[in-house]
């Protein structure tokens, strides 16, 4: 709703902006909030996946350093994004349980988005890196001690795979528990490379096999890094949520008893699973204010996972359909 229409809405003193009807306690709909609980589970999973990962990558680079592996060296500096992913994540958590303010009313939920954001962008220099070191390894061939390596990676992978089910224990859905998983996987499959390259440079000494997995690896871990990069950027802009089709939504809204038009749609999420929306509705004649907005309401949150509904009545445009204003306007 723009400045315009709600000065246009005060002017005629008829504004209703509902918020008897779904104050924050009333949000959940008596039991149908769509959005992931976030608890103190996902701050322990993700500290413990941090302290795990980040104690292993200095393991990690001293191997690689050792041995002369690109494909350690660079599973080393996949693990300090995957580091800096996890600290990200936690500190997110943390801030995001502070109570709303008058300053932010809907408290530190966004910071947990942003730290998406700056996961996927570590991730993205990360396969750069990768790429360029992997190419002046092909142009010069580096010595590779496959013992070593072998080692390392066997111990990395196992390491991987700890930290990848510790977090599976977290929220899934969260955008910073998938963003970290997805950080984990890519390291795995880290490991794994190094590990075959291990097994070629000891039976054949043939070198190459370094760079060249690790090329690999990086495009796969560039399609996840990417997916992540959009979504987290999607709800920076308070872009609609991929479930959500807003003429779709108007239509829905348009077909409940009592409802004359909807206006206005706006729906986006303030962090990861936690969409809200605002709207414009005109009632029908002899519809009832108070009933036609909380079955808008009950229909955004059992179609559309939207828990946070602000729906606002156009008086103008309800005027002369027999509707009555609640009674506190």
């Amino acid at each position: 709703m723009t400045a315009h229409d709600s000065s246009k809405h005060k002017q005629k003193g008829q504004t209703h902006h509902d918020h008897a009807d779904h104050d924050h306690a009333g949000h959940d709909h008596a039991g149908h909030s769509h959005a992931p609980a976030v608890s103190n589970n996902n701050e322990r999973v993700v500290l413990l996946g941090l302290l795990l990962t980040a104690s292993f990558m200095v393991i990690e680079v001293i191997g690689g350093v050792m041995s002369g592996s690109l494909a350690l060296i660079a599973d080393a500096g996949h693990m300090l994004t995957d580091a800096l992913a996890l600290g990200l994540a936690w500190t997110g958590f943390r801030l995001g349980r502070r109570a709303p303010d008058g300053r932010r009313t809907f408290g530190y939920l966004r910071l947990e988005v942003v730290a998406g954001f700056v996961n996927a962008l570590a991730l993205m220099l990360l396969v750069a890196w990768i790429a360029y070191e992997a190419v002046l390894r092909l142009l010069e061939p580096s010595p590779v001690l496959a013992g070593p390596m072998m080692i390392v990676a066997v111990a990395g992978l196992i390491i991987n795979i700890v930290v990848f089910f510790i977090l599976s224990r977290g929220d899934k859905d969260h955008i910073n528990i998938k963003g970290a998983m997805l950080h984990v996987l890519g390291d795995l499959l880290g490991s794994v490379a190094a590990i075959v390259a291990a097994i070629v440079i000891w039976l054949t000494g043939w070198t190459p096999i370094d760079p060249i997995l690790s090329v690999l690896l990086s495009a796969l871990v560039l399609r996840s890094g990417w997916a992540l990069l959009k979504s987290s950027l999607n709800i920076l802009m308070e872009g609609v949520p991929g479930n959500v089709v807003i003429d779709e939504v108007r239509g829905a809204l348009s077909a409940i008893p009592g409802v004359k038009a909807v206006s206005h749609v706006h729906v986006w999420s303030i962090t990861s699973g936690r969409p809200a929306a605002t709207l414009e509705l005109a009632l029908a004649g002899g519809a009832d204010p108070a009933g036609t907005t909380a079955a808008v309401k009950d229909v955004l949150a059992d179609k559309y996972g939207i828990g946070h509904a602000t729906v606002e009545i156009d008086w103008a445009k309800t005027a002369g359909t027999g509707a009555l204003p609640a009674a506190d306007d």
